[in-house]
């Protein structure tokens, strides 16, 4: 079955680009510097990818709609590929800018096509496997890439931003030769009659609900991932190759549980049971990162927070696939969207509640995740009432 074939393939390509846009993460901060940037100015580096892709990935996921997935994902990884080799050679700020915004633009095509891919290629039943797979793929390459980057940053700052956009563009070449198109060109045109009204239908009902629980476990994780390497380093005095372990060991716990668990849970109990699993495991993990006080614990705590943290995001796609009325790259491009903004607005907020008391993040962090149990019922409530009303 082609199907069958495309689930590897899909896995090989995310993995491809997220060892890419990994590469670049331990080197980003000095390359900056070196031309000049502040610790402000890095900040807004980072957080204008970020921005890109909060406004872009709905536009991509309703396009590739339209034309079909495989261009669109050309379109992203060949953008990508362009922006690395354009920070590789840039000597003045405003061309880091230049080129971080291009990447965020044409880049945010990728994690919505492939999610709306996946959609096209599964049983409703096959869902949560297929998008725990992506997000295997996803953990796997960010623990591979910044290793990579490290290593390579020893021989120029220039040399993981041009090994990057290499890696990019054989995964151009990869999708280009190998990966079939997964939306024939009868159904994009069913799927888009009318095209204003399936950009407001994926926040249409009940499924609106899901789409403001996915920013608020990325808000919270986000929140952790900016302020954990200064909580550890306070109560625990771990080091920055310690804490490098830390992310590794929870990178491959998550990739483990994606790849191989979220697809039997989702087949067996179903997405909302393990939504409402993640979040639960969540509360423990920020809870009990709060007693951390060794490397050890620090290693053990963070686990099992990334372990519910990271079926959440597979469940909530598969959900929103199943549930969307408008496309399932209009769906998924909005999931992506949602996602980023919670990434954008969680380092700044969990830095200032930081700031203020050192626990603060993880404390909110309990509560965000509680709140996201309770928008659960919520849309459970209405999805109660919508069915009744049919």
């Amino acid at each position: 079955m082609e199907n069958k074939k495309a689930l590897p393939l899909l896995f090989v390509v995310m993995f491809l680009v997220m060892v890419g846009f990994g590469i670049i993460i331990p080197v980003l901060p000095f390359f900056a510097e070196r031309v000049g940037a502040t610790p402000e100015q890095l900040g807004w580096l980072m957080a204008v990818y970020s921005l890109m892709q909060f406004l872009f990935a709905p536009i991509w996921g309703r396009i590739s709609d339209k034309i079909g997935r495989k261009p669109v994902m050309l379109i992203g990884i060949a953008g990508l590929s362009i922006s690395f080799f354009l920070f590789a050679i840039s000597t003045k700020l405003w061309m880091l800018f230049a080129a971080r915004i291009l990447g965020g633009l044409l880049s945010s095509a990728n994690m919505p096509t492939t999610m709306a891919y996946v959609a096209d290629i599964t049983t409703p039943e096959n869902r949560g496997k297929g998008m725990g797979i992506i997000g295997a793929a996803v953990g796997l390459g960010f623990i591979f890439g910044p290793a990579i980057g490290g290593v390579f940053s020893k021989t120029s700052l220039n040399m993981p931003f041009f090994i990057a956009g290499m890696v990019s563009a054989i995964t151009f070449f990869f999708v280009l030769f190998f990966l079939s198109e997964s939306l024939p060109a009868e159904k994009r045109t069913m799927q888009n009659t009318d095209t204003k009204e399936s950009r407001w239908k994926a926040f249409n009902g009940p499924v609106a609900v899901l789409y403001v629980l996915q920013l608020f476990v990325s808000f919270s994780l986000a929140g952790l991932e900016a302020t954990f390497a200064y909580f550890a380093a306070a109560r625990a005095g771990v080091n920055t190759t310690q804490l490098g372990y830390i992310f590794m060991i929870m990178g491959v716990a998550g990739a483990i549980v994606q790849g191989g668990l979220v697809g039997r849970l989702t087949k067996k109990f179903g997405e909302g049971a393990v939504i409402q699993a993640g979040l639960v495991i969540s509360i423990i993990g920020f809870g009990l990162i709060l007693l951390t006080n060794s490397f050890v614990t620090a290693a053990i705590f963070v686990t099992i927070f990334g372990i519910g943290n990271g079926v959440i995001r597979p469940s909530v796609s598969a959900l929103v696939t199943k549930k969307a009325k408008g496309g399932q790259g209009s769906a998924t491009g909005l999931l992506s969207s949602f996602d980023s903004l919670g990434r954008i607005a969680g380092p700044p907020i969990g830095g200032a509640l930081y700031s203020t008391q050192m626990g603060l993040p993880y404390i909110s962090g309990m509560l965000i995740s509680a709140v996201a149990f309770i928008l659960y019922w919520i849309y459970i409530k209405r999805e109660q009432k919508s069915t009744v009303t049919i």
